[in-house]
This record gives C-alpha cells, sequence and structure tokens, in this order.
C-alpha cells in the first residue's frame, strides 16, 4: 500500500466501526488524514492514536454530512490544510428498521439525510480538489443492501440502493471525460460495527422480535466480518480500481443470488421473515 504515502485521505464517520479501522490502517501507511465525524468527543484520542501509529498528519472536524453547507466547508478547509486531496471516503451512516407504513416520514427523511445525501455532499463537495490532484479516488459506502432489498429495510434499501447508482453514474462520467478520479462503490455485509446497536426500530411486518433479539442476531450471527477486515477490503478495492467492493462472503453471497435470481430472491427472503 506504498501508494498511500504522503496521499491526503478524508473519512467521514471516522470516530467508530469501519471509518476508525480505515484511519488506522491508512496511518500505519504513513498517509494524511482528514477525519470527521458528527460526534467529535472520540475524534481527538483517534488523532493521537492515528499519529501514534505513524500518520504523516491528522487533522479533525465534527462535521454533520446531512448539512451540506457544513461538509462543503469541511472540504475547503482540508484543502486548505494540506494543499491538496487524493480521496474521500464517504463512510458515515445510520441504520432504521421498519415497515413503510409504519416509519414516519421524518424518520425516513433523517435517514436519507445521512446515507444518501451525506454521501452525494461528500463526492460533490471534494470532486474538484480530487482533479486537482495526481490521483483522484471517490470511495462511497453502500451495503450489501444497496444489492438485495430486505422487508422493513425500506428507507435503509432506498438509501443504499440510490448510493450504488449515484456511485456507478458519477464513475461512467469520469471516465468519459477521461479524468484521474475514480469512484468505488462499496457493498459491505454484516460488519462488526455499532451501528445495529445504534439504529433506530420501529414497527415491522412478518415475524415479531425485540429489539434487544434483533441486535443480538446481527451481532453474534450476522456480523461476520471485522472493521479491520473491511479496511483491508476496501484500501484494496481502491488500490485495483474496483467499481464494486464486496465486503464479506454474505456480500458475495447476496451479490450472487441477485445476479442469478434477480426477483426470484425475494420470494425466499419472504419465506423466511414472514
Amino acid at each position: 500500500m506504498k501508494r498511500f504515502e504522503h496521499a491526503v485521505i478524508a473519512i467521514t464517520g471516522a470516530a467508530s466501526g469501519i471509518g476508525e479501522a480505515l484511519a488506522e490502517t491508512l496511518a500505519k501507511n504513513k498517509a494524511c488524514l482528514a477525519l470527521s465525524d458528527i460526534s467529535g468527543d472520540a475524534l481527538e484520542s483517534l488523532r493521537s492514536h492515528c499519529l501514534t501509529l505513524g500518520a504523516e498528519d491528522v487533522i479533525i472536524d465534527t462535521v454533520d454530512v446531512a448539512d451540506s453547507a457544513s461538509v462543503y466547508q469541511w472540504a475547503d478547509r482540508v484543502n486548505s490544510h494540506f494543499g491538496r486531496v487524493n480521496a474521500v471516503i464517504n463512510n458515515a451512516g445510520v441504520a432504521l428498521s421498519g415497515s413503510v407504513e409504519q416509519t414516519a416520514d421524518k424518520d425516513f427523511q433523517w435517514l436519507m439525510d445521512i446515507n444518501f445525501w451525506g454521501v452525494v455532499y461528500g463526492s460533490k463537495a471534494f470532486l474538484p480538489y480530487l482533479k486537482q490532484s495526481d490521483w483522484g479516488h471517490i470511495v462511497n459506502v453502500s451495503s450489501l443492501f444497496g444489492l438485495i432489498a430486505i422487508p422493513n429495510q425500506s428507507a435503509y434499501n432506498a438509501a443504499k440502493f440510490a448510493v450504488k447508482g449515484f456511485s456507478e453514474s458519477l464513475r461512467m462520467e469520469l471516465e468519459i471525460e477521461k479524468s484521474s478520479v475514480n469512484v468505488s462503490c462499496v457493498h459491505p455485509g454484516g460488519v462488526k460495527t455499532n451501528i445495529a446497536n445504534s439504529g433506530k426500530i420501529v414497527g415491522m411486518v412478518g415475524k415479531q422480535r425485540s429489539a434487544d433479539q434483533m441486535k443480538k442476531e446481527f451481532n453474534d450471527t450476522l456480523a461476520r466480518t471485522t472493521p479491520e477486515q473491511a479496511a483491508q477490503i476496501i484500501l484494496k478495492g481502491l488500490l485495483d480500481n474496483s467499481p464494486r467492493i464486496l465486503v464479506g462472503i454474505d456480500a458475495k453471497i447476496g451479490d450472487l443470488i441477485q445476479r442469478i435470481l434477480p426477483t426470484g430472491y425475494q420470494k425466499l427472503i419472504r419465506r423466511a421473515m414472514g
């Protein structure tokens, strides 16, 4: 990963989970880091930790990715501080479980503002600076649920499918322009992060499980990949300029099932969850 040495990498949602693991891995490879999160409390300790691991320089900012002005101002600060930007990893995200009928509009909007619009703002805010660098890359984190739909995940599915479409369209536009900026879309399966534990849960259809049961199932059964493993896969995908980065065996299986049974997979999921 020599390419990351001296490179300037901006990461949203860096205070925990995949974002934190990405920061630590890049620090070990002597990158310059711009780390942001809506929760600023953990960023200072992460900054010190990354410098100890070998990062060339680290700046931190409290950024709400749902606020376009905040994201654009952050991009300006990053470029002003380092004089260049090589990559932005739009990783920040939240979870929301609930049926379409029982999910309030404000909750749907809350998730879309972070999981979709946060990716759009991050991509657009950094793109001019990425184009000015000798190499540039946009990494947008979607999900396994950006490949297949799941009952009671309508808002999350909508945002993550949208991230996939946005990223693939942007990649083709940049290729047509013969730009030096590339785009990768990441589809993690179950990763051992706190996103499910901190997510909102409202009324659902199908088999009824308590919030505690759902979180236990995710932590004990579904979350098979560690954040550190996810970070390694994502960064390798960036170096390989992979259009689609699948994280975890569950993501690979989901991608294969969707290709083989583009609509038929829905029947299998209904039987399991109905």
